[in-house]
């Protein structure tokens, strides 16, 4: 079997799909993509296929080898996510060759289903208690929300108190025993992440998530000493050597690599077990399409350690198209008292709905996150 060409879809709200194509008739799926860079990654991909056009897509491990170590600067988010999308396509494509499901092929299930959690609260979080308990009134048993707006340095406790305020109204609405996942989201510097840590222990929250920015990962020690909540970051870590540092120090609780930017199928398997090895759970980032959530399952269903899984449904970022838009069987995503089930059919386990990708493709998108400023007018983060 050989690799006979490819086809790359920019599509709403803002994602990017890649669909490979083999001389047996055999297609495989994958979202390679940065949130904001899409065009770029785009670009990376179509150089990282020249090498792929006319090649064994069985081949998956030396193919992967190749994308990776035959660039001599290697690594970052926009090469490490053309890989990552890549590979899900060749993991497709082999699953269907051997008509299983890709878990099959990476050594069989260690679970049938994983807990899931719903998004509430936007990018400047307000109304979020009704949002909670609408979504605990649908099943699900856990649910994660940015938890500030931008701050500085050091910053006001009136901030502290709104995110406070913020927080209890949504254990008020949901109970005391729901997960609430809070994310940071890299937005709070040191000085004020311990602070604010601190202050939300009290409302036991299910982790915190980024509560510095990934190149802050040393402050994390310095956070840990403060509180018991179980620490999450990883979702902008971008190969098993970025996480080796982190399971080292040990001051992580939950690694969040993204499948769509850490590599793929191939590098997330091994970055999760990694982890195992260290004590550490794992709850893969996925704020994307139905390919990324696809292929982080067939993942999550053999490790031992993953526990909960993001997805996007009904996410504030989804404006004009939602994940299940473009799959023929929205069934397989179906969500039962807070769980998913592991998709059992050949491949990543889901059909793309193709007309709908091609039909959503001409309409495109150039999705950029949003330009934050500080009072002063210095650049904060988003």
């Amino acid at each position: 079997m050989k690799i006979t060409g490819y086809e790359l879809f920019q599509v709403p709200p803002r994602w990017l799909f890649l669909k490979i194509e083999t001389d047996e008739g055999i297609t495989g799926w994958g979202e390679p993509v940065i949130e904001g860079r899409a065009a770029t990654v785009k670009t990376a991909v179509e150089e990282l296929m020249e090498y792929l056009v006319g090649k064994d897509p069985l081949n998956i491990e030396d193919h992967w080898n190749v994308m990776y170590r035959a660039g001599f600067y290697r690594g970052g988010p926009i090469l490490m996510s053309a890989i990552s999308g890549i590979d899900q396509a060749l993991w497709d494509i082999k699953g269907k060759y051997y008509n299983a499901p890709v878990h099959q092929l990476l050594g069989g299930k260690a679970r049938d289903s994983i807990k899931v959690y719903s998004w509430i609260g936007g990018d400047r979080p307000s109304d979020v208690g009704e949002a909670a308990k609408e979504v605990v009134s649908r099943g699900f048993t856990a649910v994660k929300m940015n938890g500030t707006e931008e701050l500085q340095y050091v910053d006001s406790y009136e901030k502290i108190d709104q995110v406070i305020e913020r927080i209890a109204a949504v254990r008020e609405a949901v109970g005391p025993y729901v997960g609430i996942g809070i994310d940071f989201h890299g937005r709070v510097h040191k000085p004020m992440a311990k602070v604010l840590a601190k202050e939300l222990e009290t409302y036991r929250p299910m982790f915190i998530e980024e509560p510095v920015l990934s190149e802050n990962n040393e402050a994390l020690r310095e956070i840990a000493k403060h509180v018991t909540t179980p620490i999450a970051t990883g979702e902008r870590m971008f190969s098993k050597w970025d996480f080796k540092k982190l399971l080292i120090d040990g001051y992580v609780d939950i690694i969040q690599p993204d499948l769509s930017h850490a590599g793929g199928i191939t590098e997330c398997k091994k970055i999760i077990s990694m982890a195992e090895a260290f004590d550490v759970a794992a709850a893969p980032h996925c704020p994307l399409g139905p390919i990324a959530l696809a292929s982080c399952l067939q993942v999550d269903a053999t490790c031992h350690n993953a526990f909960i899984q993001e997805q996007s449904l009904g996410i504030h970022y989804n404006q004009g198209s939602d994940l299940l838009d473009y799959i023929i069987d929205s069934s397989v995503f179906q969500y039962e008292n807070g769980y998913v089930k592991i998709p059992d059919r050949p491949g990543l386990g889901i059909e793309i709905n193709e007309n709908h990708v091609r039909k959503m493709a001409e309409i495109s998108h150039n999705w950029k996150n949003p330009v934050w400023r500080h009072k002063d007018g210095s650049v904060a983060e988003w």
